[in-house]
């Protein structure tokens, strides 16, 4: 009787602890997906400019919009935008440019 209590009691614990770890976990994850997305920016002053796109493992990346101003001087600092995949399985960050859609034409 007192192996099923102890089992149980053990059950909850590990449990209870998974679930504490779980949310500093991901915040862990999420630093280092911003960590790696604005390293891999050409932009100055990178930085996620919202949340993180988590999706299914089935898909394997992470998605993150990174926002800061371009670096050559004929851009004249102007503000940027990149989109950010980052391999979840490799740890590897990958940016293109992401430049919001043009406005629809007025009729």
């Amino acid at each position: 009787m007192k192996k099923p209590r102890l089992a149980l009691l053990l059950l909850s614990l590990l449990a209870s602890g998974a679930h504490a770890s779980s949310d500093d976990a991901w915040a862990e994850y999420d630093t280092r997906v911003a960590t790696a997305c604005s390293a891999a920016s050409t932009l100055k002053q990178a930085k996620p400019a919202g949340g993180l796109a988590h999706f299914d493992d089935r898909v394997g990346y992470t998605a993150v919009l990174i926002a800061g101003r371009y670096r050559p001087a004929h851009m004249k600092n102007r503000q940027g935008s990149e989109l950010c995949l980052y391999d979840k399985k490799t740890g590897t960050a990958y940016v293109t440019e992401w430049a919001p859609p043009a406005p629809a034409a007025k009729r």
